[in-house]
């Protein structure tokens, strides 16, 4: 008697192909998220660091003179800036918004591809579900100001009588700021030194806008370098440019004396000798000065605060959150 079969192995060959083409379809799905989002990633990084880097450089220029031709929602330095940081060398500035009153610039960039659809990175394999392209940008923003308080490397306080920033704030003629004549209506017996409240050598200083908020610093006495100092201390200086604290009233005598901070100056230190502590790039300093020359410095430092003080040529640039 013939017994009769059923094709039960050719249906099931039906049925593994069917969910095989499903499973390739969610695989598909799985490799573009880890693929293509990679690329959205990768690409949003480098228009970060694009949009950190002019953001930061226009708000130097900004400080550095308002009439720039960088500082400007047409910075060409922007652009190069953006293009510098893409791997391929290519993005797009899609926007600079400035504002000099409020001393804030914010940059704005978006993806770029040659051949490409505008500000969108193009995918490989989102395309088979519909997806072929994906707009990417970033945006960031950058202040810029006088310091109004932060870490001074020497507790040092000088005259702001003796700011001389040469035109174009660059390097002009060497001065040295002596000690024993620190003052313009300096303290007698005082030689700038500011007392430390610490173990330190730097100082935090604070300067204040008028006489009525209290940013008083005592005076140290005596002409040697503070006890809390020691030559390394100094060597931070060697050639850097640096800031000082600006003082422009000074009351009191010897150990009572202080000094009012007005401001900060950037000075570029090319010489120093206090007693045992000498440093120089030329000919031999006078006891108790430091050689230099005052110019127009912005500083990317962190540890300053921005405020409403006076311009001395001093400025701080960052970028805000």
């Amino acid at each position: 008697m013939r017994r009769l079969k059923t094709d039960k192995a050719g249906r099931e060959h039906g049925a593994v192909s069917v969910i095989v083409a499903i499973l390739l379809v969610t695989l598909l799905g799985f490799v573009a998220i880890a693929v293509d989002v990679g690329v959205i990633y990768s690409e949003r990084a480098q228009l970060q660091n694009g949009a950190d880097a002019a953001a930061v450089a226009l708000a130097q220029k900004c400080a550095r003179n308002a009439a720039d031709a960088n500082c400007a929602t047409t910075s060409s330095l922007a652009t190069s800036l953006a293009n510098q940081n893409a791997l391929d060398g290519m993005s797009k500035v899609y926007s600079i918004e400035l504002d000099k009153t409020a001393r804030k610039v914010s940059v704005t960039t978006s993806a770029k591809e040659s051949g490409g659809k505008d500000n969108s990175v193009s995918l490989f394999f989102a395309k088979a579900i519909g997806i072929p392209t994906k707009e990417v940008g970033a945006r960031s923003s950058a202040v810029w100001g006088t310091p109004s308080k932060g870490p001074i490397i020497l507790p040092l306080a000088i005259a702001h009588c003796k700011l001389n920033i040469p035109a174009g704030g660059v390097k002009g003629l060497e001065q040295v700021l002596e000690q024993s004549v620190n003052g313009c209506g300096g303290i007698p017996g005082g030689f700038g030194w500011i007392q430390t409240t610490s173990a330190k050598c730097s100082i935090t200083a604070t300067a204040g806008v008028s006489t009525n908020s209290g940013i008083w610093f005592a005076s140290d006495t005596g002409a040697s370098v503070p006890s809390t100092c020691a030559a390394a201390d100094f060597t931070q200086m060697n050639d850097q440019t640096v800031l000082l604290p600006l003082y422009d009233i000074a009351t009191g005598t010897g150990s009572s004396g202080k000094y009012y901070i007005k401001g900060f100056a950037a000075f570029h230190v090319t010489g120093y000798h206090f007693a045992s502590i000498s440093w120089t790039t030329g000919t031999a300093v006078a006891n108790k000065a430091i050689r230099g020359y005052f110019v127009k410095f912005v500083s990317l430092a962190e540890g300053f605060e921005l405020g409403s003080t006076p311009d001395y040529g001093a400025s701080i640039a960052r970028l805000t959150l």
